[in-house]
């Protein structure tokens, strides 16, 4: 039976969904599942990991990985996959997995695929599609040649089912022998937002230049307060100063996928729309009826969203009272 290897991302000790859905994934191919979790709360992420389908678990506490550092996570990763020897590695297509696990595919010669949507695992056998030219057009990848098949999924693609608490599984901790390093984390600075990344969110309020000023995303906090939601922001914005890249979504920003996208006065350039087009559902508020993020829309409102937001705002408010 073939090994699938999850590489579980965590936050303080509990799983971001991105992990969830790659565990469930695995379990499903019917194929021994490995996972590993790093940094401080790993211990904390096991049994949580073991719910999800996680039948062997391998935990680097060292705080050393607490700060991603891309040496010392290249030395975890490899120690552990040397000990483990499996056919398929799963990954979040976070900002960490994209600066990683290419490292890693070097140091294995190995094959990796990317910023992928889809996936099937029929053995040690893999295939997955990933989205080309901006979201245009859809790649199907699969691995010649490959040892370890390296495969790396965007957030919010593939279904969770609920927890299994019954589950356990064997966990093995391992102490890391630090290699020389060339680069030193000095600080890691954190926004002051407690909201979901927007890759891990599940609704998504979005604004653009149709705001006119930054003090006007008060309108979006507002409805996003209400709904649950993390605010973004197109790159135009940005650019301007008004809110900071961390909040940016498209080709140059976070690629999202939530189950709600709400493109409040955004036209829908092709780069926005590549790093949003996976959402489920895509109501856009815009008072141009031909902005290209119609052709994108679920559902699209035409008017003024000065008086669209608040007013919507408030009908989620008294709906969301029952």
């Amino acid at each position: 039976m073939s090994k699938v290897f999850v590489f579980a991302e965590h936050k303080n000790g509990a799983l971001k969904r991105g992990a969830m859905e790659l565990l469930q994934a695995a379990q499903k191919s019917g194929n021994t599942v490995v996972a590993m979790a790093v940094g401080t709360g790993a211990d904390k992420a096991a049994g949580e990991m073991a719910h999800h389908g996680a039948q062997e678990v391998h935990v680097v506490k060292d705080a050393s990985l607490d700060a991603y550092n891309p040496e010392i996570y290249a030395a975890a990763v490899s120690m552990v996959l040397e000990k483990v020897q499996p056919q398929v590695l799963l990954a979040s297509a976070t900002s960490t997995a994209r600066d990683l696990f290419p490292r890693i595919a070097a140091r294995m010669k190995t094959g990796i695929a990317s910023d992928c949507t889809e996936l099937t695992i029929s053995g040690d056998n893999v295939t997955a599609k990933k989205p080309v030219y901006s979201g245009k057009a859809f790649a199907a990848v699969a691995f010649e040649n490959s040892p370890l098949k390296i495969v790396l999924m965007r957030a919010n693609q593939l279904p969770v089912a609920a927890a299994d608490a019954s589950k356990t599984a064997n966990v093995v901790e391992h102490t890391l022998a630090k290699p020389d390093l060339k680069t030193i984390i000095k600080e890691v600075v954190k926004g002051t937002s407690e909201k979901l990344d927007l890759t891990e969110a599940n609704i998504i309020v979005s604004g653009g230049r149709g705001l006119k000023e930054a003090s006007n995303f008060k309108l979006l906090n507002d409805l996003a307060d209400v709904l649950g939601a993390t605010v973004g922001a197109s790159r135009a914005v940005v650019d301007a100063g008004w809110v900071s890249h961390g909040m940016q979504v498209g080709q140059t920003g976070k690629t999202v996928a939530p189950t709600l996208y709400i493109a409040v006065g955004v036209s829908g350039a092709i780069q926005h729309l590549a790093g949003m087009s996976g959402s489920k559902v895509i109501v856009a508020i815009n008072n141009d009826p031909g902005a290209p993020i119609f052709q994108k829309a679920t559902y699209g409102i035409v008017g003024d969203l000065f008086d669209v937001v608040p007013k919507l705002t408030e009908e989620f408010r008294k709906a969301l009272k029952h």
